[in-house]
C-alpha cells in the first residue's frame, strides 16, 4: 500500500473533543485535510461557530456537540448523540483539558476536582463509551489522547506550580499505556501527545509570565507553532501506525529530552 493511502483518511469518522481552538483545532485540520468525517466538540456554541467557519474555509467537512465533559452526566448523552451523527466512530481525539495554578499548600480541592473530572474521568468514560459502542463491535480504532510534557515530570523550582495538572496529565499517560494493553485484541491503538509549551488560551499566562525562560533550555530554542502536532496527530490516527500503540510522543522541540 502507498503510504498516500495510508495516510488518507477519506471515509473515517472523527471526533476531537476540545475542537473548537487551540490544540483541538490543529488536529481537526489536520483530519479534515487528510478526509475525515469531523465532529468537533466544546463548552461554547460560538466558538464551535467559529471553528466550524474556518474548517470551512478550508474546505473540511465538521459538525459540532457543544458539550461541558467536565460533568460526568454530560459524557454518555454526548457519546452517543456523535455516534448516531457520525454512524460510527473510528477516530477519537481526546483532548479537552483545562489547568490550574497555585501552590501545592493550598490548592483548592474544587479546582483540583474541576482538573480530575476533564483532564481523566471525562477521557475514561468517553473512551469506554465509544469503544464499547462503535470500536470494538467493528475490530477497529484509533484513540488518541492528549497529555503533556507536565505529565512525564514536575516543574522546576521558580516555574509554575500546577500540581493538579501534572497530576491529571500523568494519569493520562498511565491511561494511554493501559488501555493500549487491553484493547489491542480489538484492533484500536491507543496512543498520546505530550505537548510541550503552544501559544493557546490555556497556556498563555504562562507564556507571558516565564517568556524566554520557556525557551532557555529548549534544544530547539522555541515553543511550537500552529502546524507542529499535525504530522504526529495524522500518524497516530492513521493507518500508517497501525503498529504503533501505548508510546507516548512528545512534541516539545526537545525539552524532554535534556531535563
Amino acid at each position: 500500500m502507498s503510504l498516500k493511502k495510508l495516510l488518507d483518511l477519506s471515509g473515517r469518522k472523527a471526533i476531537v473533543t476540545g475542537g473548537s481552538r487551540g490544540l483541538g483545532l490543529q488536529i481537526a485540520e489536520a483530519l479534515g485535510e487528510m478526509g475525515a468525517d469531523l465532529l468537533i466538540s466544546a463548552r461554547k456554541t460560538a466558538e464551535l461557530d467559529e471553528a466550524l467557519a474556518h474548517l470551512a474555509g478550508l474546505g473540511v467537512k465538521a459538525q459540532a456537540l457543544a458539550v461541558d465533559l467536565g460533568k460526568p452526566e454530560a459524557v454518555p448523552g454526548f457519546a452517543d448523540e456523535a455516534i448516531a451523527r457520525l454512524g460510527q466512530v473510528d477516530i477519537l481525539v481526546n483532548n479537552a483539558g483545562a489547568t490550574w495554578g497555585a501552590p501545592a499548600e493550598d490548592h483548592p480541592l474544587d479546582a483540583w476536582m474541576k482538573l480530575v473530572n476533564l483532564n481523566l474521568t471525562a477521557v475514561f468514560l468517553l473512551s469506554q463509551r465509544i469503544g464499547k459502542s462503535s470500536m470494538i463491535p467493528r475490530g477497529y480504532g484509533r484513540i488518541l489522547n492528549v497529555a503533556s510534557i507536565a505529565g512525564l515530570a514536575g516543574n522546576p523550582p521558580g516555574t509554575m506550580k500546577t500540581l493538579a495538572y501534572n497530576t491529571t496529565k500523568g494519569g493520562l499517560v498511565n491511561f494511554t499505556r493501559t488501555l493500549a494493553g487491553e484493547w489491542g485484541v480489538h484492533g484500536i491503538t491507543v496512543n498520546a501527545l505530550a505537548p510541550g509549551f503552544f501559544p493557546s488560551k490555556m497556556a498563555q499566562g504562562v507564556i507571558e509570565e516565564f517568556g524566554e525562560k520557556l525557551t532557555a533550555n529548549v534544544p530547539l530554542q522555541r515553543i511550537g507553532g500552529d502546524e507542529d502536532l499535525k504530522g504526529a496527530a495524522l500518524l497516530f490516527c492513521s493507518d500508517a501506525g497501525r503498529h504503533i500503540t501505548g508510546q507516548i510522543l512528545a512534541v516539545d522541540g526537545g525539552a524532554s529530552a535534556v531535563i
